[in-house]
């Protein structure tokens, strides 16, 4: 077990203690340390102490900020950053507390702070026996009510309470992030207590879907294991009916020898989550390129047809749109990472059909294609484009690869993009406004018709800039 822990945690709990109090490091903290994995954040409950005088201790060693005091949840910031190390983040600090359910929402709890409650019965509120083990910092002791350490050991997600887990529906999507993240199955038992859970996930705003969302698509090696779970506990049937029916949606086995579009998007997730880690690349890229790994192919529900005794999905990339614009809004996130997986959904397939195109029938792609495709799926990058079109070229059984692992079409879109200036975005326009205001152009109306005419004469012509030039010369002398 990874035990490193922070001076800082060391320092407090010395002072908590000497107070009359006890520190227990509990949740995920304890679990990764277990796990050998360095926690990030670090959440402490304390034991009897009353709120006003953990606060006193606590600022001590940072800043206090009192977000929810009544509810004996407070949060300490560095002032002391030799102290803190690379905990730049802070401290969460609680009171044991028990939640009664008294309205809709997750706000909506009764919550009675208790310090002199026992271990045992804090941890009833707690959601999985996984995140319920609790660590005495300055002993090392390992105080576990729930038995978490051995359903950790044996890769077991179980529920620590079947009354109260579903006082807050998001649980159930928690589940399918931490069955991901640590490769676990669910009990039977706490099947049945997620399935009943499930309705409740109406309720869920979009920014709390697009939290665990995004630590099962970011975080997870593996994030079909979640993805699957979701699935066999009707989550989808609830929040996103345009995943379900890809399970119903057959494929050409020429093309995908692995099934249906269901198992196909299933094994382009856990390609990209390769991808990312592989560039490695930021969390907020990375959730972009996993979101259209896990969409790219949601159009092919709406067009699949057996055509001429083979099964055909003629157009799904521009029928892929809809429902992608449909999930993310439902998951909350930005209005530019919508437009850029839109632009990737509409466009997942040109990186392979232009390099075949160039490559093995003899037809080059011109500059001005390329142009064009870094204008259709701006604000999206030629970059993560091209990622979730790896992805998707191996998230399928072996077929024309075979064993390779060799996706050439990157390298050969990456330096035609970088020749043509359009890695990062759409090429500038072939005349710019001041070269036409030299070349005797009066700005108006006028003015945005010749450069929208220059950028196709470049870009489905093929003219240089002389060419141009020399077009908008003609045009000045009958204006």
């Amino acid at each position: 077990m990874q035990k490193n822990i922070p001076e800082i945690i060391t320092a407090l709990s010395e002072s908590l203690r000497d107070a009359g109090g006890r520190a227990l490091l509990v949740g995920g903290c304890v679990r990764d340390m277990l796990l050998d994995i360095e926690p990030k954040d670090f959440d402490i409950e304390v034991y009897g102490l009353e709120p006003e005088k953990l606060q006193s201790i606590a600022s001590e060693f940072g800043e206090v900020i009192d977000v929810g005091r009544a509810f004996g949840i407070l949060k300490l910031r560095p002032l002391s950053p030799h102290l803190w190390g690379e905990l730049e983040g802070g401290v969460d600090l609680g009171i044991p507390r028990s939640d009664s359910k008294i309205a809709d929402g997750h706000k909506g709890f009764d919550v009675h702070v208790d310090p002199l409650m026992s271990p045992a019965d804090a941890v009833r509120r707690r959601d999985f026996t996984i995140n319920a083990i609790m660590m005495d910092p300055l002993t090392e002791e390992i105080i576990d009510p729930t038995n978490g350490v051995g359903d950790l050991q044996q890769k077991i997600l179980r529920v620590v309470d079947i009354d109260r887990f579903g006082d807050d529906p998001l649980r159930v999507l928690r589940a399918l992030q931490f069955a991901a993240r640590f490769h676990l199955a669910v009990d039977s038992e706490s099947m049945n207590v997620m399935k009943a859970t499930v309705p409740g996930l109406k309720e869920l705003s979009p920014e709390r879907l697009r939290d665990e969302w995004r630590k099962l698509l970011v975080l997870a090696e593996k994030p079909s294991i979640g993805l699957q779970l979701g699935f066999d506990l009707g989550v989808y049937d609830v929040l996103h009916p345009e995943l379900p029916i890809l399970k119903t949606t057959p494929q050409n086995p020429e093309w995908h020898p692995e099934g249906d579009v269901w198992i196909h998007t299933l094994m382009v997730v856990d390609e990209a989550a390769a991808l990312i880690r592989r560039e490695g690349l930021d969390e907020e890229s990375s959730f972009t390129i996993m979101l259209g790994a896990l969409v790219h192919d949601l159009g092919k529900a709406l067009c699949t047809r057996v055509i001429d005794g083979k099964i055909r999905s003629i157009g799904h990339e521009e029928e892929g749109e809809a429902p992608t614009r449909l999930f993310l809004k439902t998951v909350g996130v930005s209005s530019t990472v919508v437009e850029k997986i839109v632009g990737i959904v509409k466009d997942h397939l040109k990186p392979t059909n232009y390099y075949l195109q160039e490559h093995e029938k003899g037809n080059p792609i011109t500059d001005g294609a390329i142009r064009k495709l870094a204008a259709r799926i701006a604000p999206a990058t030629m970059n993560e484009l091209l990622l979730v079109a790896e992805a998707d070229y191996f998230g399928r059984g072996q077929w024309r690869h075979g064993e390779k692992r060799e996706y050439p079409e990157r390298p050969w879109l990456l330096d035609r993009a970088e020749r043509l200036n359009v890695l990062a975005g759409p090429a500038p326009h072939a005349i710019t406004s001041a070269e036409l205001v030299a070349l005797g152009v009066e700005p108006g109306p006028k003015m945005g018709e010749i450069i929208r005419e220059a950028d196709r004469l470049r870009d489905d012509e093929g003219k240089t800039k002389e060419e141009i030039q020399e077009w908008i010369a003609n045009e000045i002398r009958w204006m």
